[in-house]
């Protein structure tokens, strides 16, 4: 099973490195984040399956910062914060974090708040784009979001499966983040699938190969990674609607 990759958002360094730190000992990965910018930057490049975000940020708010991630995708949230009236947490769930910790808090109940949402997620979040608008460009190739449409970098159209599509959307979400077979699946759970891992991924893997590559025998976009899985090792842009 992939180890959760958490992204820890406070701007008091110290109470930020205790909780990657303790984060880290009870067997996740943990990475810190002071404010909106930072976690932009770390989910350009970096699997993320659940943020914990402080919501009195310096000079940022955490639930406005919330909300706006929420907007863009339905990544797991749990707002942390000293602010525990009624009203507060009832702002922080209606811009739709997935839970409210209030400080100062058991670290044992931290662990299990976290285990509990992830539970209730039951996939790997940061794996599957759940924004289905907006266009993606990676390599002269251009997929669209709205028409589930993929263009060659000479224009014409490729058609994709339903499966191939899911799977270059998992690729388009982790640009040059190798990504092991069972991830893999676990972002493609919403589609049916008899044998979603092993030898199942793999063959889907070569049946996009050979609509996305020049030489699929030789493939440089999607790359296997030896030990790990696989790779779409180019960059990506997007382009919101």
């Amino acid at each position: 099973m992939a180890i959760p990759h958490l992204l820890v958002v406070d701007d008091d360094a110290d109470m930020r490195q205790m909780m990657v730190t303790f984060l880290q000992r009870n067997g996740f990965a943990a990475h810190p984040a002071a404010n909106e910018a930072e976690i932009r930057a770390h989910m350009d490049g970096h699997r993320v399956d659940l943020i914990l975000l402080d919501v009195m940020l310096a000079d940022e708010n955490g639930v406005e910062i919330c909300a706006r991630l929420r907007a863009e995708q339905d990544l797991p949230i749990i707002l942390v914060s000293a602010l525990s009236a009624d009203h507060q947490r009832m702002a922080g769930y209606e811009v739709g974090a997935d839970d409210y910790i209030a400080k100062p808090f058991n670290p044992d109940l931290l662990i299990a708040r976290v285990k509990a949402v992830l539970r209730r997620i039951r996939r790997t979040p940061s794996l599957s784009y759940r924004r289905s608008t907006g266009i993606w460009h990676f390599d002269g190739w251009r997929y669209d979001g709205r028409r589930d449409e993929v263009h060659a970098p000479d224009g014409y159209q490729v058609i994709l499966s339903t499966r191939e599509t899911a799977l270059l959307k998992t690729l388009l979400a982790n640009p040059r983040i190798p990504l092991s077979r069972e991830e893999i699946a676990a972002a493609l759970t919403d589609q049916a699938e008899a044998d979603p891992t092993g030898r199942a991924i793999d063959v889907l893997v070569g049946r996009l190969r050979s609509k996305i590559e020049r030489n699929p025998k030789a493939p440089v976009l999607l790359r296997t990674e030896r030990g790990i899985g696989y790779v779409l090792a180019c960059d990506v842009t997007h382009e919101a609607e």
